[in-house]
């Protein structure tokens, strides 16, 4: 890496120009083809963030209790972004509801990077389904890789009982989460607004720190009429689990709030006295001063054509994310197809791997997998950007070896140490999405474009194929091809593939961390890079060898 790496507190890395004319026609219609995708994209944002019907709602706040979004605004920092995570979650999913029916995302307390999970009672009473308990155990996970606090805004049913087969074997993994998190010192605070039954009661159980609010919170492993059936005992809930007999009986309640007001007020003191105080001077700066983008990013709606089957100048997002368009490029004249470089973001010195042509060839691996092993040597996040179909093919890559090379790749991603975040701005399938550290991967953080798609296969290779498939097995077999038949069954495998991929619905099954706008993808990556570097960055001992070997 060139010296300008390591001159401290400034970004003196070359600074690149656009090639982008904004008045160009391309650029134009580019702009106007992205309209109705960020409409379908609002809307579908505003149809998560629903917290029920009106009714439900209303019944809600009758009582004089806050809705679950007003509790985590109430509980951040007034000046404090918030990044919700997988706000797609059981999107348009039967079995599901609306974020499934929970708010999980990273905002700042008192200035410290807090883990935020609020159950939303007014839909289904906050019950657990499959999705739910899925979203739940991603945000426990993300917090403790990252050495984050959690604070949770406990008011649930427990598990949604007529689906318990498909959420039980789930469900318990957040118990031993919380155990484990106590465990390397990772504090964890519940504050319990309304039920918290059954299972849900070892919720504030296992967490550090709990804060009951007096007249709501009813914690039991079985409510009133669960213990009439099981021994005919009548008892009250407020006498059986409230939040003033564990106060003053069971000691379970470390905090009685006098209402939710107070139980967020002590929440927020809890971050200042036992974790702000404990952690002082640990949570990442800047490398160096931040600097704006030297390119507007709402120029990304005119970079990009939306249809991700045309070709994209990667290096043009690229400027539209970065610090001042400044970027140190790590072997810009081999492996073109690859780009790999240094830059800042929000001051963040960060390691780009970048697919320039969807196709990942042999000079691409080795340049991939040596940059890889650079980054672990420096202690360097690596922010992956996705538009790949997949590894080259053919007679001549065979040859040259990429089944070895890509192995090395995928390898150097496998034993990285360094946090990895990854970015699907177009397509992003079979192997090349493992190569750029796809789900399966684990990365940190991964999050989606709306536009992107993510399969095994793109939908006019894999119906392709098998079209190819059938006319050979036909021909073995001396039978004549159906051709109508054949090709109502290759479009219908078209056309479910295209729906499959799609980033909602890939989103839906919380394989990524959410969809965003491609304009916030600064911001985006600014918050998870100082989140990432909340821990100590390691490096991977085998890195110490020489990367290019």
């Amino acid at each position: 890496m060139a010296t300008s790496a390591l001159t401290p507190h400034v970004n003196s890395f070359p600074q690149i120009t656009t090639k982008v004319n904004k008045r160009s026609n391309e650029f134009a219609e580019n702009v106007k083809l992205w309209k109705p995708i960020l409409e379908k994209y609002q809307n579908a944002l505003k149809l998560s963030a629903s917290e029920g019907s009106e009714q439900s709602i209303l019944k809600h706040t009758r009582r004089g209790q806050l809705r679950a979004r007003e509790r985590v605004a109430l509980l951040l920092d007034e000046d404090s972004p918030f990044l919700e995570l997988q706000p797609f979650a059981g999107y348009e999913n039967p079995s599901s509801s609306p974020a499934a029916s929970l708010v999980t995302g990273i905002g700042l307390i008192h200035n410290v990077p807090t883990m935020i999970i609020a159950h939303i009672p007014s839909l289904k009473g906050g019950a657990w389904n499959y999705f739910t308990v899925q979203k739940q155990n991603r945000a426990t996970n993300i917090a403790t890789k990252n050495g984050l606090p959690i604070v949770a805004l406990v008011h649930s049913a427990g598990i949604y009982l007529p689906l318990q087969f498909h959420v039980f074997p789930y469900g318990g993994k957040l118990f031993r989460d919380l155990s484990v998190r106590t465990r390397k010192g990772h504090q964890s605070c519940a504050v319990v607004f309304g039920g918290s039954t059954a299972g849900g009661a070892y919720h504030p159980a296992l967490s550090d720190y709990t804060i009951f609010v007096k007249g709501q919170a009813n914690v039991f492993l079985g409510g009133p009429p669960l213990v009439k059936m099981a021994t005919g005992e009548i008892v009250e809930a407020e006498d059986l689990g409230g939040a003033e007999m564990h106060a003053t009986v069971t000691g379970l309640a470390d905090q009685l709030a006098v209402d939710e007001f107070d139980a967020i007020r002590k929440a927020r003191q809890w971050i200042l006295t036992t974790t702000a105080a404990r952690l002082v001077g640990r949570y990442s700066q800047p490398d160096v001063p931040p600097q704006p983008p030297l390119y507007d990013p709402e120029e990304l709606y005119g970079v990009m054509n939306p249809d991700i089957r045309q070709p994209l100048d990667m290096m043009e997002v690229i400027l539209r994310i970065v610090d001042d368009g400044r970027l140190d490029s790590f072997k810009p004249l081999w492996g073109k197809a690859m780009i790999t470089t240094w830059a800042y973001i929000h001051g963040h010195l960060t390691g780009l791997i970048a697919n320039h042509l969807p196709i990942i060839s042999p000079d691409e691996s080795d340049k991939s997998t040596q940059f890889v092993h650079v980054c672990n040597q420096m202690r360097v996040p690596i922010v992956f950007l996705h538009n790949v179909t997949g590894f080259m093919v053919g007679l001549k890559a065979e040859r040259a070896g990429l089944i070895k090379k890509g192995a090395k790749f995928v390898s150097a991603i496998s034993t990285s140490l360094v946090p990895h975040i990854s970015i699907l701005i177009g397509a992003s399938y079979g192997a090349g999405n493992y190569a750029m550290c796809g789900r399966a991967f684990k990365p940190r953080f991964l999050f989606a474009w709306p536009t992107s798609r993510c399969s095994a296969m793109g939908p006019e290779q894999l119906s392709g194929v098998m079209d190819s498939i059938t006319r050979t097995s036909a021909e073995r077999s001396a039978r004549p091809v159906d051709e109508s038949r054949l090709s109502a069954q290759t479009e219908a495998l078209r056309a479910r593939v295209e729906r499959d991929s799609s980033a909602y619905k890939y989103s839906s099954y919380l394989h990524d961390d959410g969809i965003i706008d491609p304009r916030d993808t600064r911001d985006v990556l600014g918050i998870c890079l100082e989140v990432v570097k909340n821990t100590q960055i390691k490096s991977n001992p085998g890195s110490r060898n020489l990367a290019r070997i």
